[in-house]
């Protein structure tokens, strides 16, 4: 009785600290850039429609919630995915991490997310029938690099966090230029700025209940030319819980693992994640989600595959007048 009234208490502490940015009917949005640390790659989380502040055990949690880290299944786990994204952008990720000796020194975890824009035709304002120029072709880059670790402090409550340099590249453009002879000069345009992410998660001893927290991209303002900035810093709160344990006979062969996030993003309005997943004897998963609030984006729906460590998660996200979303994750766990 004691140990539910101070689960009681502290979940009623975490929701009133964390609620209050969604209750209050914000509609300041501020301007953000490098929004491809936005934008999701994994299979299993984009399959659940991004609700995954509260899963954990596998080195993915490093791209949406550090602390989910601490409670990997196995000694090391690494991912590779791809992302069909729109406009034929094509985005990448890898994380991988060790926890040498379980839970007792934490995990650690190292991650990777680039994209690959594509070629483009570089044009030059002019005076001419046609009002421009061609100049040469440019490719754009992004790439984001990070380091994670997490630890169990107690057997309920759960910490991580994670550093993270993050560039992009416009490549090689030609400018008016006051200092040449032609008015022409070719520039580099490239940026790059440290970023942080942490987060929390709490079991609150009730079946698998699980509450989570997490700020992704929270960075100083850096500036491009003239105009200054910040990373697309984004605040989640959510709860997740396997609802087969109230069936405790079927729970060994299935799992239906339901779960839902509050996203406070800084570039646009508050909007809810939600997704669910059933898992048969852990090798066949079936997953669907929902983001609210998305004009070509709401639905997504995938797939799991799992057998002596080895995972392929595929997701599927219809986006309207665009092309359809495809990601694919392989993992691996030793």
């Amino acid at each position: 009785m004691r140990n539910g009234c101070l689960t009681g208490r502290i979940a009623a502490i975490f929701l009133f600290v964390a609620l209050p940015p969604f209750l209050s009917g914000q509609e300041k949005l501020a301007q953000s850039g490098f929004e491809f640390l936005s934008i999701g790659t994994v299979g299993r989380a984009s399959g659940m429609g991004e609700a995954f502040t509260t899963v954990s055990g596998t080195s993915t949690a490093l791209l949406y919630n550090p602390a989910g880290l601490a409670r990997m299944e196995r000694k090391a786990d690494l991912s590779a995915s791809w992302n069909r994204w729109i406009a034929d952008i094509t985005q990448y990720s890898f994380t991988v991490a060790f926890a040498p000796a379980g839970e007792k020194y934490g995990a650690f975890g190292i991650s990777a997310l680039w994209v690959d824009y594509g070629e483009f035709q570089g044009t030059l304002v002019w005076n001419n029938k046609q009002g421009f120029v061609d100049t040469e072709k440019f490719t754009p880059r992004a790439l984001a690099v990070g380091i994670g670790y997490a630890k169990t402090l107690t057997d309920k409550f759960t910490v991580g966090g994670q550093i993270k340099l993050a560039a992009q590249s416009a490549g090689r453009n030609v400018v008016p230029s006051s200092m040449t002879d032609t008015g022409l000069d070719a520039v580099h345009s490239a940026l790059s700025t440290w970023a942080f992410d942490f987060g929390t998660l709490y079991r609150t001893g009730f079946k698998s209940l699980v509450f989570g927290m997490s700020v992704r991209n929270f960075s100083k303002e850096v500036k491009f030319v003239q105009e200054g900035f910040q990373l697309p810093v984004t605040f989640r709160i959510g709860i997740g819980m396997n609802l087969f344990d109230f069936f405790p006979a079927l729970s060994e062969a299935h799992a239906f693992n339901l779960a839902a996030d509050l996203v406070h993003p800084r570039s646009h309005g508050e909007y809810v994640c939600a997704g669910c997943e059933y898992r048969f004897i852990r090798v066949l998963s079936l997953r669907a989600g929902w983001i609210s609030g998305q004009d070509e984006n709401s639905l997504t729906y995938g797939f799991g595959l799992e057998k002596s460590g080895m995972a392929l998660d595929y997701a599927y996200t219809p986006f309207g007048v665009f092309d359809n979303v495809q990601r694919v994750t392989l993992r691996l766990s030793l």
